[in-house]
């Protein structure tokens, strides 16, 4: 019974994230013969003002502010 829970910095469309969900359903279904009726799939959107990486937030690099 996989459970895939993927976070995902917000902005894609309807159709980019359900194209997201099926390719993880294939991927568990074809690497580790996970049955389409076990496996769930938690798509989590974090406003990029709330990822940071190196101390910076994703709206700040996108935006050029923020720390150096």
């Amino acid at each position: 019974m996989p459970l895939i829970d993927v976070s995902i910095a917000e902005g894609r469309s309807p159709e980019q994230l359900r194209a997201l969900v099926s390719a993880l359903h294939r991927a568990a279904e074809e690497t580790v013969g996970a049955v389409p009726e076990n496996t769930t799939v938690i798509v989590r959107e974090v406003p990029t003002t709330h990822w940071s990486k190196a101390d910076r937030t994703i709206a700040e690099r996108n935006s050029g502010t923020g720390p150096s």
